[in-house]
């Protein structure tokens, strides 16, 4: 099952809407015969490249793999049905899948064919990998990571709003593979305007997540590096316009929507402008993990409505001062200590001379201390993968 999760955790980026699945083929006496992982969205699943690759050696063997197989026509056959057409006489799972399209009836048809089932090996280590598909499918929204970068004294920039550069080209860097994780990069219309961010992951990952704007106003710059969509897709999402300028916000709206059209940037009206109908929207579109590098108070509003279940906190050994410099967080509504949500540390260490401090929600499936970590790379697949 460790060989498994190995390679199921070689698409990582890639299969979207899709969880990261791996299988192993053992043949009857047990030597490994097939393996192979899901690779991408719509190509073949990981049973269908271990069998494949195990060919007639796996009649009367043992199929390995880390979500329960599937039982429905969706973009590709059911797996149920390539497993028993192969002669496999046991499957080990380590997780079920949540899918209510699967949702334990994949199981239930191989033990309806004669197959014995081991169920729940590995089974903490599997959710950890796929905690943003579980996720997702759980809540109708994708895994929602909030980043951003601070001096030692917590500024996110000089009072004079300058930030660039707070972190090291480290740090940077690390930002980089971050995104190439992450189906979408979210930020508000504050920080296109202030900052004119590109949020690529400078050719990590193919294709580039997309970049999505959130933005009450609509009040966005004529020129700016998301409306390039040669480099990477762009989604402005907004609600409708309302308040006391309503006039004067749909002139200037209207011309955006122009301008936006004109360059070939989608656009998407929301019921109202807030983090969890955008994600909820995201969602369908089969994000499974969206990163949030946005300003204070869109990230307050994020985590306020649930739309963050890990942190990712840079911090440079830097002292930026002034009581008017911004800070990562607007204002939470808290009023006493008993309402601050604690986070679960996961992972510190160093990025050049800054410190990167993750944290994840307690809500969030956590691997148990000594338990086995999966890491990305570690298996190297033979043909069927």
């Amino acid at each position: 099952m460790r060989r498994a999760l190995n390679l199921a955790a070689l698409g990582v980026d890639r299969t979207s809407p899709n969880p990261l699945v791996g299988a192993v083929v053992l043949d009857a006496a047990g030597e490994l015969v097939g393996e192979g992982f899901h690779a991408r969205a719509g190509e073949p699943h990981a049973e269908v490249g271990a069998l494949a690759q195990a060919g007639a050696r796996a009649r009367g063997g043992t199929l390995i793999v880390t979500l329960e197989p599937c039982s429905h026509h969706g973009r590709t056959p059911p797996c149920t049905e390539a497993v028993i057409a192969a002669g496999i006489s046991r499957v080990v799972v380590a997780m079920a899948d949540p899918d209510p399209r699967v949702d334990g009836g994949g199981i239930a048809r191989l033990r309806g064919a004669g197959l014995e089932v081991i169920e729940a090996v590995a089974e903490a280590e599997a959710l950890r990998l796929n905690r943003a598909f579980v996720h997702r499918v759980r809540t109708g929204r994708p895994l929602g990571i909030l980043k951003w970068a601070m001096s030692l004294d917590g500024r996110t920039a000089l009072a004079n709003g300058q930030s660039q550069w707070i972190s090291g080209p480290d740090a940077r860097a690390w930002v980089h593979g971050l995104r190439a994780r992450c189906d979408a990069v979210i930020v508000g219309g504050g920080t296109l305007r202030a900052d004119d961010p590109l949020l690529t992951s400078r050719s990590r990952r193919d294709p580039e997540p997309l970049r999505v704007v959130l933005s009450r106003s609509l009040d966005l710059p004529d020129e700016a590096q998301l409306w390039d969509q040669a480099v990477a897709t762009t989604l402005v999402a907004h609600g409708p316009m309302s308040g006391p300028d309503q006039q004067e916000r749909e002139a200037r709206a209207a011309a955006t929507c122009a301008l936006l059209d004109r360059l070939g940037v989608d656009r998407l009206e929301l019921g109202s402008c807030e983090p969890a109908p955008l994600l909820e929207a995201l969602a369908a579109r089969g994000c499974n993990r969206v990163l949030w590098e946005c300003g204070p108070d869109l990230a307050a509003a994020a985590l306020s409505q649930g739309c963050v279940q890990e942190l990712a906190a840079v911090i440079a050994p830097k002292l930026l001062g002034g009581l008017a410099a911004r800070t990562p967080l607007g204002n939470l509504g808290l009023e006493g200590m008993d309402q601050v949500q604690p986070w679960r540390a996961h992972e510190r260490r160093d990025l050049g001379s800054d410190l990167l401090w993750e944290l994840e929600s307690l809500e969030s499936p956590a691997v148990h201390p000594g338990s086995f970590t999966v890491g990305v790379g570690s298996a190297r697949p033979g043909s069927a993968g």
